[in-house]
Formats: C-alpha cells, structure tokens, sequence
C-alpha cells in the first residue's frame, strides 16, 4: 500500500507499510504522518492484518516514545467520532482497568457513581490474553445488549446515568481492530499500545475525568511495579494533555481479586457487594475506585467523603437498582439481580484440594486465568465462543491456613475434555509452605496524578 499526495510545492513522500515495519523494528522513530497512516489502514482494512501484527510486534519489541504514544493516541482516537454530551447536566467520569485476573470491578463502581448523581459513560473491551472482559461479563446475563448504537448508548445514558457497551463502528474503529489483533498475536504488554488503546476510547467518550486502575504483579501485563508506574503516568500524561482529570490506582495483581474468576460467576460476586457483602477485597477497591470518580467528578468535596458517598449508594440500595435499570434498559433479564440462580450455571464442579498443611504462601495468578480461559471461559482465538457458565472459586487465599484435604479453590466446568488440564494448572498455582507468609503489600499500592 502507498500514499502520496501533494503538499505545497512538493510531493509528499509515498509511505510503504513494509519500510514502516522495518524502521519500528530496527528501533526507529516513526513520524506522526507514518503513524497516521498505519492506523488509518487498520481502521479501513486497507493494511491486512499479517502486516498489522508484525508492526505490533515490532512496537512490543523496541517500543514507542512520548511523541509517537500521542500520535497514535491521537490517531486512534481520530479514526472515528468523539462523542458529546456537553448538555448532560453533570460530569461525565469513568474508570478503567488495564487488565487482571478476577477483576469485576466495573460492574459495580459504574452503578455506585451513577447513583451518587454523575454520568458514567463507558465504553468497555472484552478479554484479553490471561484476562476477563467486563463485556463478556456483561453478556454473561441473558439478553443484556452491549453492542449499542450511539443513539442508543446515549438513550441509555439519559435514563439510567450509565451506559455499559462495547466499541461502536463509529468509536475508535481502529483500536477496535488493533485490540482484537493483540489478544491473538501475543503483543499485549506494550505500554504504548496500551496508552493508546485505553486512551483513545475513553477520550472518545466526551468524559470530563478519568480513573485508571493500572495493575501490577503476577496476574497483570505489567509484572513490576515500577513498570505500572510508569505505564499510569503515562496515561496520566496523555488524558491531562488532552485537558481531562485523571488520576491512577497502582492496585495488587499478585493474585485474583476477590474469589470469582469467570463471567457469571464474576456478575454474581459483583452482585453480593451491591448487596453489602461480597469478598473483602473486591469490596474495598470498588469503594477506593468509586471515591475517587466522585472526587473528580467534583461531586465530593474530597476523596473521603467519595468513599463515605459510595458506601452510603450501597447501603441504601441506591447502586443495586441503578444497576437493575441499566440491565433492564440495554435489554437483560434485570431479575438476575434479586435472584442470581437465573445466571448461567456450570453443570460439574470439581474440587482441588491441598497435599499438605501450611499456609497458602503464593497464588500463580496468571495461571489461574488461563486455567479459566482453557475451561472456555475466555479465548484461545480470536473468533472463539466464550462459555459463561464456567471458571473458578477460591476457597483460599494468600495467608489462609490450610490442612492437607482442604478445599483450595472449586472448579466450575462443562466440558471433561479440558477439566484435566486446568485442574493440573491450578494444582501447580498454589503454594503451601509450613510458615505464615509475611504480611502483604496494601491492596492500593500508590496513587498518581493526585
């Protein structure tokens, strides 16, 4: 493919996708024009996915700086439209995660500052790699419709004050392409076509503030901590250069959040902690999350009277119903809210349990979520169909006493042909150790961009 053109007095020079392709991948630094071109090919279909994908590599592998990061942000966002809800009477905040394994948060953070009074408009992704999707989640209760037109993303967002959908071809249709093309190419990790991916989407949401749950440790894409936080300010740079409130949570990934890991399962475990309960941990992020949303959003003075709001939008059974509103309005059975038995059951289960006795020292949390992804619950290619139904409970977590026999964590299946498997990957994530381990790192590690 070639471009040409004319600029005043010349001719622009012809850009070719293979010497784009070999410049990233000989360390160069690409030019804002080369960069849009690339990602106006990837939103057209005019560059096949064979040269899109070594061009990810090639960026996985040498990296993008500053100025290439925002032109391809900026590219990304510009292939589509930029949404407007300027007449909303509110501001328009929303949150995002970079990814984890157990990771529901979305579900409930999004109902809980919709019913404090704000607009939450967010656009979500679908699994990636080792990670769940809060549109796969989403679709987990029947009915529920995340594929919305503008037109009804917007209806959405005027009767409920949140709006829980997927890309529109009209948003970012090439990250669209480009995220799709990550998940199955093994080129995830790079904090460039992350930046540019979340960044591009939630701009073209029209939103007024921004939080960004960034994870690190095992079960995460940036392992190292200092990786995350150089991965948030990055973010953090890019929303605040486009003139939005941003601020990011460096949040522990060492092993799944909360209990849940799998689609249904994930929505019933976010429907325990709208009802007050839910595991300790999930409670507590979505509580920081929500807090901080309020805070930027200017509906709180500060980020304590966030989180007292939140708990306040919980105990009163104000976030239950916002969410029944939001599952009935984008077309879901909204009485799985009251009666989660009507999600997606699993037919077996199946239990493993601990050689020994100790403590539960370390969880291989990335292996759990592929043990999940093998049982069906996420996708080995970009084209499989996810199984709702099934996943896994943990019945024990980092620092739990265990006696030999215990119930380490229950597997929730329905095919025998990939049972064997994930079982002997789960068996192999837990360690037990004969003494305490010592004790853990907060739950948010550090806060940038306040």
């Amino acid at each position: 493919m070639l471009l040409g053109g004319n600029l005043p007095g010349l001719m622009r020079p012809l850009l070719r996708v293979v010497d784009l392709i070999r410049k990233k991948r000989d360390g160069g630094e690409l030019t804002r024009e080369g960069i849009a071109f690339l990602v106006e090919g990837a939103a057209r279909g005019t560059v096949p996915d064979y040269q899109l994908a070594a061009w990810l590599m090639a960026v996985v592998c040498r990296g993008m700086t500053r100025a290439e990061t925002a032109s391809l942000t900026e590219a990304m966002l510009r292939s589509g439209d930029v949404m407007d809800f300027s007449s909303l009477p509110a501001a328009k905040v929303d949150k995002h995660s970079t990814g984890g394994v157990g990771d529901k948060t979305s579900l409930v953070v999004a109902p809980i500052v919709a019913a404090a009074g704000l607009y939450v408009p967010m656009i979500s992704g679908r699994g990636l790699g080792h990670t769940g999707g809060t549109l796969d989640k989403l679709e987990s209760i029947p009915g529920f419709c995340v594929n919305l037109s503008l037109k009804e993303f917007r209806a959405a967002l005027t009767a409920c004050r949140c709006a829980l959908g997927g890309q529109t071809p009209e948003i970012a249709p090439a990250d669209k392409k480009l995220y799709a093309l990550r998940d199955v190419t093994g080129t995830v990790e790079s904090p460039a076509l992350i930046c540019a991916s979340i960044m591009s989407k939630k701009l073209a949401e029209g939103i007024d503030a921004l939080v960004l749950d960034v994870k690190t440790g095992d079960g995460a894409f940036m392992k190292n901590e200092q990786d995350a936080i150089a991965l948030a300010e990055l973010l953090v740079d890019t929303g605040k250069q486009m003139g939005k409130r941003v601020v990011a949570l460096i949040t522990d990934m060492d092993q799944p959040l909360g209990k849940a890991i799998g689609n249904a399962l994930e929505v019933q475990e976010c429907l325990e902690v709208l009802n007050g309960g839910g595991p300790e941990d999930s409670r507590e992020l979505c509580l920081e999350l929500s807090a901080w949303m309020l805070f930027l959003g200017k509906r709180v003075p500060d980020v304590t009277a966030g989180r007292k709001l939140a708990q306040e939008m919980i105990a009163s059974g104000q976030a239950r119903d916002t969410f029944r509103r939001v599952v009935r309005q984008q077309g879901g059975d909204a009485d799985v809210v009251d009666d989660p038995s009507r999600l997606p059951c699993a037919r077996h289960t199946e239990t493993v349990r601990s050689k020994q006795n100790g403590f539960v020292a370390q969880i291989a949390c990335e292996r759990m979520g592929v043990a999940s992804l093998i049982l069906g619950g996420g996708r080995e290619k970009q084209d499989d169909a996810i199984d709702p139904a099934v996943g896994i409970v943990l019945e024990k977590k980092i620092g739990s006493a265990v006696k030999s026999g215990d119930a380490l964590c229950t597997v929730h299946y329905n095919a025998d042909a990939r049972l064997k498997e994930a079982t002997a990957m789960l068996e192999d994530s837990f360690v037990v150790r004969a003494q305490a381990p010592p004790p853990r790192a907060p739950l948010i590690r550090k806060i940038v961009g306040a």
